[in-house]
């Protein structure tokens, strides 16, 4: 990516550090977007080490420090705080400056922080569809944004000036971007993300019980798929509880519609019906193929990955679901 010659904004103010916040300032800074980044973090263990990576051009202890002066500011914390944080930034916002967030959920983010923010700023939600299983101040790395998608969900009366700078920022740090309303976005990532970690929870949970008589074989035995399930079930615990009971009522259909096609594919196990199992195998498969010609992931085996004979990663291996 080519640096910006002039910066889309003067003042970041980002509230949170963990891996998507550290990420956004990383890339801000490295592509030139704006001219000074401004972090707070509840723990003051936190900030003493954003302090210490040099990511931000300031360290302060409170939210409302933070977004003094700041024409753009992100809100980088779990779904479940995002209202009493708005409620706590309001006063102390600069009049024309655009309030987003990173969270995997947005209806509730629309309802909760809305209502607290005054009407001379700009509120445009944002999920950067990007992650790591890693989290805290050290994670974060400027090329986690590189070809993944981020989507915008404004509400109807947003300044549509103020939308498309936002859009502009995030292409900076090398996104893709869609627009979409809130709950049309809770749906599709219900599918694409909330379930997938929900299973993958219920997978490894399942593995650790089975692990109490067999431990050493699990581990030792584990396969590139059950690798890739520990990887999504190693993401931040806090931030997921909060997701599943703000996205419930579209993770709850998702995972009904699920359960479907689970018993379906149990009966035909039961039944021996090779057809109905090859049908939906090659169905499935096509949609993996989809994903790797849309450039959404490498074709490339899992198997191997992480060996001991195979040269170390030099960054965390990005994925399509979400860790802030």
């Amino acid at each position: 990516m080519t640096k910006l010659e002039q910066p889309i904004y003067n003042r970041l103010a980002l509230i949170g550090a963990g891996l998507i916040g550290g990420s956004i300032a990383r890339a801000a800074r490295a592509q030139g977007a704006v001219r000074s980044i401004v972090v707070t973090a509840r723990s003051a263990t936190t900030r003493k080490r954003v302090a210490e990576l040099g990511f931000a051009d300031q360290v302060v202890e409170t939210n409302a420090a933070a977004v003094e002066g700041a024409d753009l500011v992100i809100v980088c914390i779990p779904v479940g705080v995002c209202g009493e944080a708005a409620n706590e930034i309001a006063p102390h916002l600069m009049a024309g400056a655009t309030v987003s967030d990173v969270g995997s959920v947005k209806g509730t983010v629309l309802r909760d922080m809305a209502p607290h923010l005054p009407p001379n700023v700009h509120f445009v939600p944002a999920h950067p569809v990007a992650g790591t299983e890693h989290s805290g101040p050290d994670s974060g790395f400027a090329e986690l944004f590189v070809n993944r998608w981020c989507i915008l969900t404004p509400p109807p009366d947003a300044d549509a000036t103020a939308v498309e700078r936002l859009a502009s920022f995030w292409r900076a740090l090398g996104a893709n971007v869609e627009r979409m309303p809130a709950d049309h976005h809770d749906l599709v990532l219900a599918v694409t993300s909330h379930l997938p970690h929900l299973i993958a929870y219920t997978i490894v949970g399942t593995a650790d019980e089975f692990a109490e008589v067999t431990r050493s074989e699990v581990l030792k035995f584990s396969a590139g798929g059950f690798r890739d399930f520990t990887r999504i079930a190693a993401s931040d615990p806090t931030m997921w509880r909060d997701i599943f009971l703000a996205n419930k009522d579209a993770v709850l259909e998702m995972l009904g519609r699920f359960n479907e096609d689970l018993s379906a594919l149990t009966r035909a196990m039961r039944s021996g019906d090779g057809d109905a199992l090859f049908e939906h195998f090659s169905r499935t498969r096509a949609i993996r193929r989809g994903i790797v010609n849309i450039g959404q992931d490498s074709p490339a085996p899992d198997f191997g990955r992480g060996h001991p004979s195979l040269p170390a990663e030099p960054l965390p291996r990005p994925y399509a679901a979400d860790t802030e």
